[in-house]
């Protein structure tokens, strides 16, 4: 038990995990792409996220044709190794490329894949673990595009939940001529909405949203360009949120969250303790 009284697994483990903010230009400005997790799933079962998961072992051994910043540029900005850097970005193009078919690879290491539709055999073997992602890319041909990727932000979930996770956030922009599609096992329903949208729907109490999404789109709106995205230097210092209780009722603390909880029910809010 922590002192406020809230059931603390113990030993539990802090997995690496990548996510990826991914955005395009649309008619009402900028637009991100989130996914409503499938309910049964055991962390974060019916929220509305972005894509994203857990690194691999893999994903650490990759060696794969590499464009952009090196592995130390990444390690400077999320104060990790390099070998670790390495696992956090081939996670987030792994991910994002299981979770939505968005493959941020290219034949060349100034170009991306125009059409994803070829790979979908890899792209189910990669999401049953039947093959790697360095083994997909390097018999394929293709160069891992890290330039496409930038350094966004950092969550770890906050000590007494049953699963924990140190997630580096990237954003990137969707390459031209690919489509982001549902076709993963892992949701329920996917779209894209701007972020003024997403947040709307979210107050309507018509998707449930955890603090690190919240916040990712809250700062969005504060940009009204892609360029200006891709320009920014946001703060990558690790946010871990505090887990209590209040009044006999379950409350996570973090930076910058009286929005949070002045719009909308949250996810623990009916959680017995």
């Amino acid at each position: 038990m922590t002192s406020t009284g809230v059931s603390v697994p113990e030993h539990v483990p802090v997995r690496d995990a990548s996510t990826v903010i991914l955005v395009r230009d649309g008619a009402l400005g900028i637009e991100v792409f989130l996914l409503e997790r499938v309910g049964g799933m055991a962390f974060a079962g019916g929220m509305t996220v972005f894509p994203g998961g857990g690194v691999d072992l893999s994903d650490a051994d990759a060696d794969v044709a590499w464009s952009g910043p090196r592995p130390v540029w990444w390690a400077d900005r999320f104060g990790v190794d390099e070998r670790k850097a390495t696992a956090l970005v081939c996670a987030a193009a792994r991910e994002t490329f299981e979770e939505c078919g968005v493959l941020l690879a290219g034949p060349t290491p100034d170009s991306t894949v125009a059409d994803t539709s070829c790979f979908a055999e890899d792209r189910g073997k990669l999401e049953r673990r039947e093959q790697t992602f360095g083994q997909f890319l390097t018999r394929n041909g293709l160069v891992l595009r890290a330039d496409l990727l930038r350094p966004w932000s950092n969550w770890i979930t906050p000590v007494g939940e049953k699963r924990r996770y140190d997630t580096r956030f990237f954003v990137a922009v969707l390459p031209d001529g690919q489509e982001a599609d549902g076709a993963t096992s892992e949701a329920a329903s996917v779209g894209w909405r701007s972020s003024t949208e997403a947040l709307a729907d979210w107050r309507r109490g018509e998707t449930i949203l955890l603090p690190p999404t919240w916040s990712q789109l809250s700062a969005l709106e504060g940009f009204d360009s892609i360029a200006d995205i891709l320009d920014a230097s946001p703060d990558i210092s690790p946010i871990q949120p505090d887990l209590h209780r209040v009044d006999g009722k379950i409350r996570v603390d973090f930076p910058g969250q009286d929005g949070y909880y002045a719009d909308s029910a949250h996810p623990w809010s009916d959680r017995k303790l």
